[in-house]
């Protein structure tokens, strides 16, 4: 076994399912992967704030069992030994959820959520809990640390699962869990350069989640690679006692199948929807995915999206009101003590009537009937995960002054597919015109994960985009990597 120590760079930007092998085959020890880690978050996590909790002991204790475990041939699969961090709005037993919120700091959860207990059940070390925005909203909370986006801290980090995004960005941890109502995996994964997956409503347990809407919370993995995700997807999936939401059927092995060609997949393209009135560079990362497919032997066709400003509106409705109801038991006593933005949010809801309610539940289930519908003409969908470039900071402080214009700019390709409650895979595509990263999404049908990480992990086998690495400087955060090298190195891979 060697157990000489990697460079920080080189051991911190191994996949996830690579370094997992590594510690099997004993060429590393997760102590050691560990112990690099947690030296990399103490040098670059005080300019970034992804982490709001680092559990270096209990992570290192873990990593020796874990090594103890492998020795002894007691592999317990891809994850044994592999740390990975969690955002907080799921339990861990003994510490707060806080949900990103100054009211539930001793909001100390009893018991490990049902993902947290699966990673821990498949000898994953979790190495830390993230942050998020206010009740996995647009804003954090303004006396809190807002996490920086490692490509440029002047630009968005994505919305909710913005931790989880740049911590798996800044190779932080080799993979992180989100959450996702409206795009809050998907957005943070494009604005970070990773790959992010919401999968199917209902295949992921949501037990031990604080919600945010509970009818279009979805869980899912963040990483830097299809494969990665793929590894991860397969650990959290599943049927749950404590869930009966969870969906009961066979969990795939998304593993097994992901390298399978790809030949006589059908794709669909809804130009008009995916870009009429879009930056150019946006529809040139879109015309790159679909000459690489053609190119790998998969059929791209027109479609049309069955998509409307009502279904929009609908979405908000229903988001909005379960919000309210997320919120009843601590929000008038403590409706001062919320953020600006969380508290005008939960004061909308809470003036939304029941007709305006189960009008949107309606609009809701004829729209996901007609996605349904659009799945059996094509196998999959791509649209992009943002409807403009990364915006900077004070960008993104003018669009969200009109929130109705927000939601058309920054969520019109996301929280369409959360109402659908159909899987969608976002991963970099051709960088924007600045260098900074621009995600696309691949969409399926429900409980197509394995098709759209199969479809995904061959995109990432002839392009490079998803290897490129932010420039970081200690105390510094620098703008780069727009030549599919990795700048911390200067070198490709």
């Amino acid at each position: 076994m060697n157990t000489n120590s990697a460079p920080s760079d080189d051991l911190a930007y191994l996949g996830l399912v690579e370094v997992g092998a590594r510690i099997r085959g004993r060429m590393l020890t997760a102590e050691q992967v560990t112990t690099g880690l947690l030296a990399r978050i103490d040098r670059l996590d005080g300019n970034l704030n992804s982490f709001i909790a680092v559990l270096a002991e209990d992570a290192l204790k873990q990593a020796r069992i874990a090594d103890h475990e492998i020795a002894m041939g007691q592999w317990r699969g891809p994850l044994h030994g592999v740390p990975v961090a969690v955002k907080d709005l799921l339990d861990m037993a003994g510490l707060p959820t806080t949900a990103g919120s100054v009211i539930l700091r001793n909001n100390v959860a009893r018991s490990d959520s049902t993902v947290v207990r699966k990673l821990r059940d498949a000898g994953a070390i979790i190495i830390g809990k993230l942050h998020t925005t206010e009740a996995a909203l647009l804003e954090h909370h303004p006396s809190l640390p807002r996490p920086r986006n490692p490509w440029s801290a002047e630009h968005w980090t994505g919305v909710s699962s913005s931790g989880s995004g740049v911590a798996t960005a800044a190779g932080l941890c080799y993979g992180a869990i989100g959450t996702d109502t409206g795009g809050s995996i998907r957005m943070p994964a494009s604005a970070n350069g990773v790959t992010g997956l919401k999968p199917t409503w209902g295949r992921v347990s949501r037990h031990g989640l604080f919600p945010l809407a509970e009818s279009l919370d979805h869980i899912g993995p963040m990483a830097r690679s299809t494969l990665d995700v793929a590894a991860m997807l397969q650990v959290i999936a599943g049927a749950d006692r404590h869930d009966p939401t969870a969906l009961p059927a066979p969990r795939d092995d998304y593993l097994e199948g992901i390298a399978k060609p790809i030949d006589g997949v059908v794709i669909g393209i809804d130009d008009a929807f995916a870009t009429d009135g879009i930056p150019p560079e946006i529809g040139r990362a879109i015309y790159e995915f679909c000459e690489a497919m053609i190119d790998l032997g998969a059929q791209v066709r027109p479609v049309t999206m069955p998509w409307d400003n009502a279904i929009d509106n609908a979405g908000m409705t229903m988001m909005l009101a379960e919000l309210a109801q997320a919120h009843a038991t601590i929000f008038p006593a403590n409706a001062a003590r919320y953020g600006a933005h969380a508290r005008a949010m939960i004061e909308a809801g809470r003036n939304i009537d029941t007709a305006a309610y189960i009008e949107a539940c309606r609009r809701r289930a004829a729209f996901a009937g007609q996605v349904d519908g659009l799945f059996r003409e094509v196998d999959l969908l791509i649209v992009p995960a943002l409807g403009l470039p990364l915006p900077s900071l004070s960008e993104l402080q003018a669009l969200t002054a009109d929130l109705d214009h927000a939601r058309r700019t920054l969520f019109r390709f996301t929280s369409l597919f959360n109402l659908a409650g159909v899987p969608s895979l976002t991963l970099p595509g051709r960088p924007a015109d600045s260098g900074l990263p621009l995600g696309l999404q691949i969409v399926g049908g429900k409980l197509t994960e394995g098709l759209i990480c199969r479809v995904g992990h061959a995109f990432q086998q002839v392009t490079n985009h998803h290897i490129r690495r932010p420039a970081l400087g200690q105390g510094t955060l620098r703008h780069g990597g727009t030549d599919g090298s990795h700048p911390a190195t200067g070198e490709g891979r």
